[in-house]
């Protein structure tokens, strides 16, 4: 009785929260991305439109930061998946020396403040003259990938069972079928999710970009802070979130089309 009562009063409280530090901050968003005029007291905008989608759009350097934000984030997941995944599995399938302080390493990196952190590491940039490049900026953001792309997948390997692996290899099988035909599918969907989440990350990252890439490459997040902090127009910050809000949405569909819905809530889950 108790029990049931707790649940019909937690219930509500739960949605509630969710809608009033959810559902809302979004649909403020997505309303003043097509609010032409919005003014107290009213509670929807008082004039709809599309005149600063039309702005932005017509603006070269908002796709330049588009094309530029999509380049990073790619450039950074491939990479991450060339040089993360067989040291991830190397953490899971092998022992050598130092191989807890190695994976102990990646958490603590994540440990201090990344703003300081990148700092740091910028100065270091300066002198081998990788400040405001491309290159640069791919190397700041790819270490902010290390912990999510060998602690994830290290994970996923380890919870594979030897014996499905030692049993292939008793009928002959190389162990590189072995590691495509039993591994790989096993660990797919935890690897699949750490590559979405690596993509995503690498789009919404600011602190690296501007530290690292600043003044030469300018992504779309960083485009958003300076037309906010110097046009102070609502509409641009609100077009310019549901713009980066786009490539994330389609990315999560693509992943749960092409791996499949319980698969990517499987990977998700750890």
């Amino acid at each position: 009785m108790f029990t049931n009562r707790r649940n019909d009063v937690f219930g509500p409280l739960i949605l509630i929260f969710l809608v009033f530090f959810i559902v809302l901050p979004v649909a403020t968003v997505f309303l003043w991305a097509f609010a032409e005029q919005w003014f107290y007291p009213s509670v929807l905008p008082t004039r709809w439109g599309l005149r600063f989608w039309e702005q932005l759009v017509s603006r070269p350097e908002v796709w330049q930061a588009f094309v530029t934000s999509i380049q990073l984030s790619t450039t950074v997941t491939v990479l991450s998946a060339v040089i993360c995944l067989p040291a991830a599995y190397a953490f899971a399938r092998m022992d050598f020396p130092g191989k807890s302080a190695f994976m102990m390493s990646f958490l603590m990196a994540n440990a201090f403040p990344r703003f300081a952190l990148i700092v740091s590491i910028a100065v270091l940039f300066l002198t081998l003259d990788l400040v405001g490049t491309f290159q640069g900026v791919v190397i700041i953001q790819f270490l902010n990938t290390l912990l999510l792309m060998i602690w994830l997948p290290s994970a996923a390997f380890r919870a594979i069972p030897r014996e499905t692996e030692e049993a292939a290899r008793d009928v002959g099988a190389s162990p590189l079928r072995v590691f495509w035909h039993i591994t790989l599918p096993q660990a797919f969907p935890t690897i699949a999710a750490a590559l979405l989440m690596t993509f995503v990350w690498t789009f919404y990252e600011t602190e690296g970009a501007w530290l690292v890439g600043a003044p030469r490459i300018r992504t779309m997040p960083l485009l958003m802070m300076s037309m906010i902090n110097n046009q102070l127009v609502v509409q641009y910050g609100a077009v310019l979130s549901v713009m980066l809000w786009v490539p994330s949405l389609v990315a999560i569909l693509l992943a749960r089309r092409v791996i499949g819905g319980d698969a990517f809530a499987k990977g998700l889950g750890g």
